[in-house]
């Protein structure tokens, strides 16, 4: 919808006015409130979204030392959880499943003998 947003310099007043892409700086603004012309275009801000290299190259630098984590399951499995929120997808319930056997302490090694279906590779 092109709705614009404005601020009256009269009564300090936020509004938004619907206007066709047509009628942008053609017709005619006034406040709703006061009724004056005397109006600026508010800036609103704006959303970009991220390809998924760029999701993962913000969690990347969100997550410095990523290596290290493999000696603490605790703390891998926070990050997986976050990982896993900011990826924007629905996860299979197996990653929930991992994940909160890392942070109750499980070790990969033993999630991997526990669950040896998980990797998807199982030939049969």
């Amino acid at each position: 919808m092109p709705t614009s947003d404005f601020i009256c310099n009269a009564c300090q007043q936020r509004f938004d006015i619907f206007l066709t892409y047509k009628e942008y700086g053609v017709k005619g603004v006034y406040c709703t409130h006061c009724n004056s012309v005397d109006v600026r275009r508010r800036m609103t801000k704006v959303r970009i979204a991220k390809t998924e290299a760029g999701r993962m190259e913000a969690m990347a630098n969100d997550f410095p030392g990523f290596e290290s984590l493999d000696d603490d399951p605790r703390a891998l499995g926070q990050v997986m959880k976050k990982m896993g929120k900011a990826m924007g997808e629905e996860l299979p319930p197996e990653f929930g499943e991992v994940v909160d056997r890392l942070e109750a302490g499980q070790s990969p090694e033993d999630i991997q003998s526990a669950l040896p279906d998980l990797g998807g590779d199982s030939q049969e």
